[in-house]
């Protein structure tokens, strides 16, 4: 009879339970049961370690095996665990010291040759192991420098099984030869990456400005580029509605270059969910910018919220959290797809029901909806050459609901690029650089008025916080007053209107917001002209 047992974690979403990975040997016929509510791919782990402990070198007990992972109310997923039942069984057939497993928490799959391969989820499986005081981790070596982005947890990375029971009993390690690549992808890395997500970051290859995404190649525009710097500098959602080419697409692809950096918590939580999903960019295990999600229109509720067989996958949401997440030909999206984003942006999170159990997502993102404004895209109110019938249009523009463009603070029209603008030399608008370093400073502003409160962005204080302790200048806000008795406005708009209003204030260093700040934010609210510069630098 032997027992022994060690630690794996289980991954519901992007938050971690360390489970515990009992092995029981007793005399009886020899079978392989596991129990502990697993799912088809750790039920088939049986095999998978029996063949990896018989090819690393070891003796495969021949007793009655039970495997039993505890907390067996926690549905387990995944290969994960493969390391951990491997580790508890060697434990139980006295080959591997009991004692010297119980404080260990193992991540990986084994191949059935006793390579040790690397499993999606590894950064939020460590940072659930040490939330739970577990000091020391054992995790696939070509991920070990994601499992030390945790502070406080001894990470050891390993090549085989065989690599691991000779540091477990004190014994010579043998060399593993590394995989010899010869232009081709290392095979222990397939099945991490999921192609045509439609995710992309900057971390994926070089920063953005480096790929020559800048905003002084948007030809004209001036308002659209001034409310992309004020939705990066106070995290607003934008709306860009104009014909086909007037740039639109360009000005939301430019749009997480003028973002900050992430700070080291915000990098943490965008890597677990890049790592749960597994989009990290091989060579890069710490995604330090902001993602930019640009899924295709025919993409369905369950890609861009989440979900999924079984426990539910990060969606679009949740890869674009502390980003971009852009919806370009906003109207051509079904209209429940783009209603069920209303939660997630008030709360910053999305939660999903399943029946494999109940998955929280962070999802604070800043979303840009592109749309033309009609069918044909050349509907205009200083021109007759669209040709589609009024009903046709009103169509088109209702697939937009009124709920969900009221989250939106910022509604820009783009205006058709003009033939003077395009073969102008000379009059090329600022760059990404210029505007990046005034978002820093208007974030940086406004962090210091926020700073002993839970918020960090204009977008994120709510109304009844912004009337009675952020005040703008008396009777600044007397027209946005009028547009809410007019019905121009709702209760919820007037406050995003001085949220927006404060972000104004803070890139042109005003103490408080004043009249023209309020007038700027209406216009972008409103899309009326109020007879303001529409342009940042002219109202410094």
């Amino acid at each position: 009879m032997g027992f022994a047992r060690t630690c794996a974690v289980a991954l519901v979403g992007v938050e971690g339970v360390v489970v515990e990975v009992q092995a029981d040997l007793e005399p009886g016929v020899a079978a392989f049961t596991l129990v502990g509510l697993p799912d088809k791919s750790l039920t088939e782990s049986r095999d998978r370690v029996r063949a990896a402990v018989t090819n690393s070198g070891g003796e495969w007990p021949q007793k009655k095996l039970t495997v039993g992972l505890s907390p067996a109310s926690v549905p387990k997923a995944g290969s994960g665990f493969d390391m951990a039942i491997a580790c508890s069984v060697l434990g139980a057939a006295e080959r591997i010291d009991p004692r010297v497993l119980a404080d260990l928490v193992m991540i990986g799959e084994l191949g059935l040759d006793g390579r040790v391969r690397p499993v999606r989820g590894i950064l939020p499986a460590v940072l659930a192991a040490a939330d739970a005081g577990y000091e020391q981790v054992v995790v696939p070596e070509c991920a070990a420098a994601e499992a030390t982005l945790v502070p406080g947890v001894s990470v050891l990375g390993v090549r085989s099984l065989r690599q691991l029971i000779a540091v477990l009993t004190d014994e010579p390690v043998p060399e593993e030869e590394p995989h010899d690549r010869q232009g081709r992808p290392d095979p222990l890395l397939a099945g991490l990456r999921v192609p045509g997500s439609g995710a992309d970051t900057a971390a994926s290859g070089a920063a953005w400005p480096d790929r020559g995404l800048d905003l002084a190649d948007v030809v004209g525009q001036v308002t659209a580029r001034t409310g992309v710097e004020v939705a990066a500098a106070g995290g607003h959602h934008l709306f860009l509605e104009g014909p086909p080419g007037a740039g639109k697409t360009m000005l939301a692809e430019r749009l997480p270059a003028v973002l900050p950096r992430l700070t080291r918590q915000e990098s943490l939580e965008v890597t677990a969910v890049h790592s749960v999903a597994g989009l990290l960019p091989p060579g890069k295990p710490m995604i330090d910018t902001p993602p930019y999600c640009a899924p295709h229109h025919s993409a369905t509720m369950q890609s861009l919220v989440g979900g999924g067989p079984g426990i539910a996958r990060p969606g679009a949401v949740a890869l674009a959290h502390r980003g971009v997440l852009f919806l370009d030909e906003a109207p051509e999206f079904h209209s429940r797809t783009l209603d069920a984003l209303r939660q997630p942006l008030e709360s910053g999170h999305v939660v999903i029901a399943r029946s494999a159990g109940v998955v929280r997502f962070p999802a604070r993102f800043l979303m840009v909806l592109a749309a033309n404004p009609c069918p044909c895209g050349r509907f205009s109110q200083r021109d007759s050459l669209c040709e589609c019938p009024p009903a046709a249009i009103r169509r088109y523009q209702a697939r937009l609901s009124g709920p969900l463009l009221d989250r939106v603070d910022l509604r820009v029209e783009a205006d058709p690029v003009t033939r003077a603008q395009l073969t102008a030399s000379g009059t090329r608008g600022e760059s990404t650089v210029t505007v990046a370093d005034r978002v820093r400073a208007a974030r940086e502003r406004a962090a210091a008025r926020l700073a002993d409160t839970p918020w960090r962005t204009n977008s994120e204080v709510p109304g009844r916080e912004l009337r009675t302790r952020w005040h703008a200048e008396p009777g600044a806000m007397d027209d946005a007053e009028r547009s809410l008795e007019r019905g121009v406005l709702t209760a919820r708009g007037i406050d995003r209107v001085l949220r927006v209003a404060w972000t104004i204030a803070d890139l042109v260093a005003h103490p408080r917001p004043g009249a023209t700040d309020v007038a700027l934010a209406l216009q972008l609210r409103t899309g009326v002209p109020r007879g303001v510069p529409t342009a940042i630098g002219a109202l410094t």
